[in-house]
């Protein structure tokens, strides 16, 4: 089987418990026709470059995953048909990094930054 990595956009006005809903409902898919999940990271509720289908702002989820492109095919097929996704992006990839995705760690870093000066009053 072979390696993918998937990122999909979904709508705003989504709970980010509907937006993990998603994830559960595609994860099932997979599975059911050969694949599996390994590893799935929810980015949040980010303000995209442009509109896309009059939203601003759109929920970011990221998979990797280990599938026959049959199941991914599939995978693909049923989120551009559901109403709540937005955009799709799957990568095959030879093989997954270890540890958090690139987003993950700059958030992660700018948490590590420490509390903000207060401001001044004039």
């Amino acid at each position: 089987m072979a390696l993918y990595e998937h990122v999909f956009i979904s709508r705003q006005d989504l709970s980010s418990a509907q937006a993990e809903g998603l994830v559960e409902h595609f994860t099932a898919i997979l599975k059911d026709n050969g694949g599996n999940v390994l590893e799935n990271e929810y980015w949040g509720l980010k303000t995209m470059a442009y509109k896309i289908n009059k939203n601003r702002k759109g929920h970011y989820v990221f998979m990797k995953s280990d599938a026959p492109s049959a199941a991914v095919q599939e995978m693909e097929r049923l989120m551009r048909l559901h109403d709540d996704v937005m955009r799709i992006m799957t990568i095959k990839v030879d093989a997954h990094e270890d540890g958090p995705s690139a987003v993950v760690q700059a958030k992660n870093s700018r948490d590590d930054r420490g509390p903000r000066r207060p401001r001044r009053e004039f």
